[in-house]
């Protein structure tokens, strides 16, 4: 079923990192805007008249072995604060993706893509300056899994899961 909604990808994270994340985004982000899990948005907004496109392109991309993301620092967003990605075998991914759906892309797709999982946003810059400084003292970098994509519908707020598509 196809649908006039705009269509998110995002990175999807092993299980242990996804709930670590979800914590922080739960603790810090506002309550009331807090519509969603903690993300790595790929594709901000692909047009949902060609899901079936790209499901297939995304069950296509899935067929490689899972891979690490580094997990790099810490980035103050202003308003908010996110964790920063790293990963080439992510930044090539995301590449061929963006290549096949040039033509649909909207001009905060066509950015260059710095990967990150924001955990709290729409603050005063105050609070978030305080919480990076905070979660900043304590980081340690690391490596998480990239398990997979996620295919979801926009719905102006909350988003609706699609499919997962599996790597490997």
């Amino acid at each position: 079923m196809t649908s006039a909604e705009p269509l998110v990808v995002t990175l999807l994270l092993g299980e242990e990192a996804q709930q670590r994340f979800d914590r922080l985004r739960a603790a810090h982000f506002p309550a009331e805007r807090n519509h969603l899990a903690a993300h790595v948005t790929l594709f901000h907004a692909l047009p949902g008249e060609h899901e079936d496109a790209v499901a297939a392109d995304l069950a296509e991309a899935a067929r490689r072995p899972p891979f690490d993301v580094a997990v790099t620092g810490l980035r103050l967003l202003g308003r908010g604060v996110a964790y920063t990605l790293d990963s080439p075998e992510l930044t090539a991914l995301r590449a061929g993706l963006a290549a096949a759906w040039d033509p649909w892309l909207t001009r905060q797709d066509r950015q260059r893509h710095a990967p990150h999982v924001t955990v709290q946003n729409k603050v005063e810059p105050a609070m978030a300056r305080a919480l990076h400084d905070r979660l900043a003292a304590g980081f340690t970098p690391e490596r998480v899994p990239a398990r997979g994509l996620g295919l979801w519908r926009y719905l102006g707020g909350p988003w609706a899961p699609v499919a997962e598509y599996l790597f490997g």
